[in-house]
């Protein structure tokens, strides 16, 4: 399969919350600013995958949210595919936007995804994430948190998505396994609030100290709220070309698409990190780009909790397994650092509006290989790397999606 695809225009909203706007007005934004950006126009446009995983839950528009969404902002004729694929739902539209212009089906395609989570209350939002695993076996879900995590930790206090914990029971098992401790994370989550400060599409934007982290409401051992994502609305849109759609626009600034894959996971044993799905999606990942995680200069990972990032560092190879606290606490993740990992705040401060978070992550990754990412901005950065995981099989993600851009 030929490799050309380019990222010609990207763009995403303010990430936060949203009570006066609607999927199809954060649908608008985003995609006219990945337009501007490209140089193209709507009528550009052949075909549309569009990422939404809570619509259907909070607001019961099923089957066609996106070509009600895109048609009411005059997308006509081009085809309009729809794709849920939980946290990874942004993602994994791009990644087939990508795929239909590498195969030749497409010249220009676009890549949306947006979330409007704030609807209703709390406990609605949290609905959405109550599929997200095997709902028919849910004495399996119990007996694989209690193979991870152990039995009597601290439940923690007030409400959360079940993701909460689950995570806490993996970050339990790491713990176990590899000596990780609660203060690591929470360096972790102080540096992605610093980050946030300069980001202002972020949700939140003040920065933590690790005290701060650590005195933060407790989940469930050892997460506390401040290293765990918010509820976010939000919307992010990528136009994606050929060298033939590129050579149709005006103000085209592309960013290499050197590759996008999704996958899953395989059968094996929980403390089996060798397997892990973003371990095995990311050796594909880097032999289809041509590079390896030494040639990585920053990274976007999906750290839902503070654990996420330490866990992706080492499933993306930036460190060596068990050494992801260690990695965040030397401060070579860091703005500044050897590798800096979630220079945009990630979703622990950027936010995590479930369909958008993926494109989220590009729209982070290609402002710092173009050197528009301002006071966030890494140094001499050509090659980006963006892991994006969703939902829960057997003690790891459902689902991942890992891809790769260069200058």
């Amino acid at each position: 399969m030929p490799q050309h695809a380019s990222i010609a225009g990207i763009a995403m909203t303010a990430f936060g919350i949203h009570r006066d706007e609607t999927v199809k007005s954060l649908t608008r934004q985003a995609v006219q600013g990945a337009l501007e950006d490209a140089g193209a126009g709507l009528d550009d446009i052949e075909i549309a995958f569009f990422g939404n995983m809570g619509q259907g839950v909070l607001e019961g528009q099923h089957s066609v949210p996106g070509q009600i969404a895109l048609r009411e902002m005059g997308l006509q004729r081009a085809g309009v595919v729809n794709v849920e694929n939980a946290c990874a739902t942004g993602s994994s539209a791009f990644a087939m936007a990508v795929t239909h212009v590498n195969a030749g089906m497409a010249d220009i395609a676009l890549a949306v995804g947006v979330e409007k989570m704030n609807v209703g209350t709390r406990a609605d939002s949290l609905r959405v994430f109550d599929g997200a695993y095997d709902v028919s076996r849910p004495a399996e879900l119990e007996k694989t948190l209690i193979d991870l995590g152990g039995v009597g930790a601290d439940a923690g206090e007030g409400d959360r998505s079940i993701f909460m914990d689950i995570y806490g029971a993996m970050t339990r098992a790491h713990m176990s396994t590899f000596g990780t401790t609660q203060a690591q994370l929470a360096v972790v989550s102080s540096k992605n609030h610093g980050h946030a400060v300069h980001n202002s599409k972020a949700h939140f934007r003040t920065a933590m100290t690790v005290d701060q982290v650590l005195a933060g409401r407790a989940l469930g051992f050892p997460l506390t709220v401040p290293m765990c994502s918010p509820i976010t609305d939000g919307a992010a849109a990528a136009i994606v070309c050929s060298p033939e759609g590129l050579a149709r626009l005006t103000g085209a600034d592309p960013v290499r698409v050197l590759s996008s894959v999704i996958g899953s996971g395989v059968d094996r044993a929980l403390d089996d990190y060798e397997r892990h799905i973003t371990r095995v999606l990311a050796g594909r990942a880097y032999e289809l780009a041509g590079v390896g995680p030494g040639d990585v200069d920053v990274a976007e990972v999906h750290d839902a909790t503070a654990f996420g990032e330490v866990l992706q560092t080492e499933m993306l190879g930036l460190c060596e397994l068990g050494a992801g606290g260690r990695l965040a606490a030397s401060g070579d993740t860091t703005i500044g650092g050897r590798i800096p990992v979630n220079p945009s705040g990630g979703l622990e401060s950027k936010g995590h509006p479930l369909g958008a978070t993926g494109l989220g992550q590009l729209c982070e990754l290609a402002d710092q290989l173009r050197g528009r990412a301002g006071a966030r901005q890494v140094d001499g950065a050509r090659i980006a790397v963006a892991e994006n995981g969703g939902g829960l099989y057997r003690g790891e993600e459902a689902t991942a999606v890992i891809t790769i851009l260069g200058r």
